[in-house]
């Protein structure tokens, strides 16, 4: 990092009060469960809100997972999946019954804010004509219950629903979705003052175009920014440009007083060798400078006066997701809850990541020794990559101390990458006086009470 940025970024981050009071934007976060190692529904919300987490999107309305939620104070959208929509058009009796059985008896307890009718139907040309049949039915179905100015109703579209998004200023949905899709769901929006729910990911953008995108563009670093040649408005993250591309579509449309809400949005930690950027230092960079963008208030450059409410994703990584290795490495925790990487999930958590490295996140502003002794180890799980990445910056940027675990100097034996990595976590996270968040890593490393064994290599518990 040149020393002319530092000061920018650490200005950033600095926020001074006074901004922090201003009108800020919401973070939410996507808890799927494609996998089969994930905590119970009682410990997941047991997560959030230790990690002050308050708005959480669903992809179905399980019930566990809807009584693990009641009375916690964390707001759920909730979803009727694709496979619902062609009865939910057909059928009103249909949209009675669900509404009836899946969103009834968990209001007020589950705080049911949002109801997301189908995900991304604009991708498959033989559902997208159902869905806003399927958002009426259901609003009808509400109205019955007296829940309608309650709950809202809307269904998010991915980013490939645009023609147009570069400039932003001449963002245009595909003509074919047009008629069929994107004219009655937003007549839909504006007549049940609800919002338009968009899935926008500048990972893949980026990963498909980075001989022509700045990777600092994409993870809202610092940049020289793009102008928009067809309004002259600066953009400096790509996040942000999307989203005016839509701004731009709808106002096209002559539907201008619409509000986006950024339904999904996030950046793979690990991915296969042709994904290119992603990596745990680009995830949390974006996720990281995103949420701080979030909660420092303001909107996009064409809509200046709108926070942003985005919801990450996703909560967990879920190993049984298809597709490529980026689907199964969105998570924020990896499934036993440790963190893949720190990030700023409200306003009051923002500044306690430090300048440094994803591999390290070392900052926290509250300095509470834990009572007892606590060292901090390598997380086998996070892989060779996250430990070597954690372990070079211990030893360089972190200034840990590395001599015993040279060739030769007496922890040297075992030399295991974990236990080398494992020395030097310890090591920082002692000089630091165990402070919260300083056996973090970037998710490679967790403290534990009793002393690690690496052959006869003794690990220090203070300086």
């Amino acid at each position: 990092m040149s020393p002319s940025i530092l000061p920018t970024l650490l200005s950033f981050l600095l926020l001074s009060a006074s901004a922090l009071a201003a009108d800020t934007g919401k973070i939410g976060i996507n808890y799927g469960r494609i996998a089969n190692d994930l905590p119970t529904p009682v410990k997941v919300v047991q997560l959030l809100k230790t990690q002050g987490v308050s708005r959480i999107k669903l992809y179905d309305t399980d019930s566990d997972v809807l009584k693990a939620f009641s009375n916690s104070g964390i707001s759920l959208t909730v979803a009727l999946p694709n496979e619902n929509l062609t009865a939910a058009a057909a059928s009103q009796s249909f949209t009675d019954t669900w509404v009836q059985t899946n969103i009834v008896p968990f209001h007020p307890g589950s705080n049911l804010v949002a109801i997301a009718v189908g995900n991304e139907a604009n991708v498959d040309p033989n559902i997208t004509s159902y869905v806003t049949p399927a958002m009426s039915n259901v609003h009808a179905s509400l109205q019955k219950y007296s829940l309608d100015d309650k709950i809202k109703i809307s269904s998010p579209i991915s980013f490939s629903a645009l023609q147009n998004s570069y400039p932003s200023s001449s963002g245009s949905f595909k003509q074919e979705l047009l008629e069929p899709f994107i004219k009655p769901m937003l007549e839909f929006l504006k007549k049940t003052s609800s919002y338009m729910m968009v899935n926008a990911y500048p990972f893949f953008a980026y990963s498909s175009n980075s001989d022509e995108i700045s990777l600092d563009y994409a993870l809202f670093k610092p940049n020289a920014g793009v102008v928009d040649s067809g309004n002259g408005l600066k953009y400096e993250s790509l996040f942000e440009a999307q989203l005016d591309a839509v701004y731009a579509a709808m106002d096209a449309l002559k539907f201008n007083d619409l509000k986006i809400v950024v339904t999904e949005t996030g950046w793979p930690s690990q991915g296969d060798e042709n994904e290119v950027g992603a990596s745990g230092p680009n995830a949390a960079a974006y996720n990281g400078n995103l949420a701080k963008r979030v909660l420092t208030g303001g909107g996009t450059p064409l809509r200046p006066n709108d926070p942003l409410d985005v919801y990450l994703f996703a909560l967990f990584n879920e190993n049984q997701k298809p597709g490529p290795t980026s689907e199964r490495n969105y998570g924020l925790f990896y499934p036993n809850e440790q963190k893949v990487y720190n990030v700023p999930l409200t306003a009051a958590q923002i500044g306690d990541a430090a300048v440094a490295p994803a591999s390290a996140n070392n900052g926290s502003k509250v300095v509470v020794p834990p009572t007892g002794q606590t060292w901090c180890v390598a997380n086998e799980q996070a892989g060779e990559e996250k430990l070597q990445d954690g372990l070079n910056w211990a030893c360089g940027e972190g200034k840990a101390d590395c001599r015993p675990i040279q060739p030769g100097a007496t922890c040297y034996n075992p030399g295991t990458l974990v236990a080398h990595a494992s020395y030097a976590f310890n090591s920082y996270y002692q000089m630091k006086a165990r402070s919260t968040g300083t056996c973090d890593f970037g998710g490679a490393a967790h403290v534990v009470t009793q002393s690690p064994q690496f052959g006869s290599c003794k690990f220090p518990t203070g300086y």
